[in-house]
């Protein structure tokens, strides 16, 4: 059994197309393989807007790793290797930004699950150059293409989309960029968690920001809390910055996996956690959450969470703090709080 996911499994199915290349992977990678691919190439760099992967990769010395919303580094990539990302308008994201960066004559090969609709690519790359596809396997498809186009400039602030939330008496500007959660509208479970919060005070962390709007509305109605929001994505990172911007809000916004980068005395744990990791369903993030927030508090601080009700994070709660709370149910949400 390959320790690899099945895109890459097909990446190493055919390592001809790598051989005397300085590739640039970017996208949905979630394995050692850029490690593997080294050692068949000139040089591999990997793009990474997940921080935990790019914690994950950062002991390796034979690639070179970077985390970020956008590709700013000098590079001598002549290829890129995209793994194609569960959001289809992060696609078209990386895409625009890459090819800028590198230009006509770029190779590029795109590999994906089947699934999460990768044959999109052939539409997205005419604006670039041709691409097809030459290989499949494991319900997953390999492309090959080159970019032949002239490239217009990349602008980060192109990809923002800008929405209006209201909440109470207050309107609030959201800007999100592609393939982060909320990505123009306001959550139902979000506003349910904010309905049933108490006033806030102290240190607050908003965990999963996403693109802010739990901790814009926190930081209107509670002005006096010191503010942190942290999120794995870079482009959560940065979403969650221009939402304040846009709202002349302050808080410190940074990335962390899990609880890699927070601070240990918090008032208050809020979050709406996310329970998707790529195409399939994944728990362990929060479960983590769950487990070691009493860590992350101070003595009486509390821990917030909206989930769906159908997930059973009521005995994970108790098991960290020894009891849990259900401050408020719908059919759909429930709002979990719990005391150190």
């Amino acid at each position: 059994m390959s320790a690899y996911i099945a895109p890459s499994q097909i990446a190493e199915r055919q390592l001809a197309y790598f051989s005397g290349k300085h590739v640039l992977v970017a996208g949905e990678a979630e394995d050692l393989f850029p490690v593997e691919l080294s050692k068949h190439c000139e040089s591999v760099t990997v793009f990474t807007t997940n921080y935990g992967y790019y914690r994950q990769l950062s002991g390796y010395s034979t690639i070179t790793s970077l985390f970020g919303a956008e590709f700013t580094e000098q590079t001598c990539a002549d290829m890129v290797l995209l793994y194609w990302p569960k959001a289809k308008a992060e696609a078209e994201y990386l895409l625009a930004m890459l090819m800028a960066k590198l230009g006509p004559d770029t190779e590029i090969v795109v590999v994906g699950e089947n699934r999460s609709g990768v044959k999109s690519i052939e539409k997205m790359f005419k604006p670039y150059g041709l691409i097809n596809k030459y290989d499949s396997a494991r319900r997953c498809s390999f492309y090959w293409g080159q970019c032949n186009q002239a490239v217009k400039p990349f602008n980060l602030n192109d990809w923002f989309k800008t929405y209006t939330v209201n909440y109470q008496t207050h309107q609030l500007t959201i800007k999100s960029l592609p393939g982060v959660f909320s990505h123009g509208e306001f959550d139902i479970g979000s506003q349910l968690l904010l309905d049933t919060l108490p006033s806030l005070t102290g240190k607050v962390l908003d965990f999963g920001c996403g693109a802010g709007v739990i901790g814009s509305v926190m930081a209107t109605l509670n002005p006096e809390i010191k503010l942190d929001m942290c999120d794995i994505s870079a482009l959560a990172i940065e979403s969650s910055k221009a939402t304040l911007a846009a709202n002349n809000l302050s808080g410190n916004v940074f990335a962390s996996d899990v609880y890699s980068d927070c601070g240990d005395d918090y008032q208050f744990v809020i979050s709406n956690p996310p329970f998707h990791s790529g195409l399939d369903t994944s728990y362990s993030a929060t479960e983590t959450l769950l487990k070691h927030a009493p860590k992350q508090l101070k003595t009486s601080g509390e821990l917030i969470i909206v989930a769906n009700s159908f997930l059973q994070y009521p005995p994970i709660i108790e098991q960290a703090f020894g009891k849990c709370d259900t401050l408020n149910k719908t059919n759909k949400f429930a709002i979990y709080r719990a005391q150190k």
